[in-house]
């Protein structure tokens, strides 16, 4: 069983306490936010790289918000490099294995995110690579796997990963049932090809106790995804 120590705590308790206002701010308001700046800024800026402005600054607020937590898992990330580099190719290898079987398993609807990644990849390359490849990952492992997944082990592993696996799984997909003018719980369904992806992420973040070893992570697992559908 890993860790084999009782589970650190990683946040100070000022950064619990912004860190679970930004989360909420980053799950309920950010997005309205977004869709407001899109429709203003149309006719000035693409939306790939609205986009791109968005999860930076994002990204910008996360370091601000858990420069000690980020800190402190870098020098983690050194110290124990054996065991962040063998969490890192372990939870690539299952991540990505799982992934291409659960897409074998056929579905009511189809994916919109992996069915979305050529068209944005044609029109803004460098953006789509930015935000999906380095931005995002950076952005939701700080929420998902520290915030959620780390402060909930250290009460209990079974309820850590009960709460977080698919609470992830669900966010990648929650928009869509909502997203084209009716309102289609199918769309729910495809949560189960993010659960390999959400497992291995807490894997990976329990068994290094480095945050950069999950980031790294979601930027390959990430990588991998936009270029099989560019592939396709």
């Amino acid at each position: 069983m890993y860790p084999r120590h009782p589970w650190p705590a990683q946040f100070t308790r000022g950064e619990l306490f912004r860190g679970w206002v930004f989360f909420a701010l980053y799950l309920t308001v950010f997005p309205a936010l977004m869709g407001t700046v899109q429709r203003f800024s149309m006719e000035e800026l693409p939306v790939a790289e609205t986009n791109v402005v968005y999860y930076l600054l994002c990204a910008v607020m996360a370091f601000l918000v858990f420069w000690t937590f980020l800190r402190k898992g870098f020098d983690l990330l050194l110290d124990r490099l054996p065991e962040n580099l063998f969490a890192f190719a372990v939870g690539l290898a299952a991540a990505v294995g799982l992934w291409f079987l659960i897409r074998l398993i056929p579905l009511p609807v189809i994916n919109p995110n992996t069915m979305s990644y050529p068209e944005q990849f044609a029109l803004s390359p460098a953006a789509t690579v930015v935000i999906l490849v380095v931005l995002m990952p950076m952005v939701e492992e700080v929420l998902f796997r520290g915030m959620l997944f780390g402060n909930a082990r250290r009460y209990s592993r079974v309820f850590a990963y009960v709460l977080a696996v698919p609470v992830y799984a669900v966010y990648c997909v929650w928009q869509f049932v909502y997203a084209y003018g009716v309102i289609d719980w199918w769309y729910l369904l495809l949560a189960i090809q993010y659960l390999p992806m959400s497992l291995a992420l807490c894997w990976c973040y329990e068994r290094s106790e480095s945050i950069w070893s999950a980031i790294f992570l979601h930027m390959a697992i990430n990588g991998v995804m936009l270029y099989t559908s560019l592939a396709v």
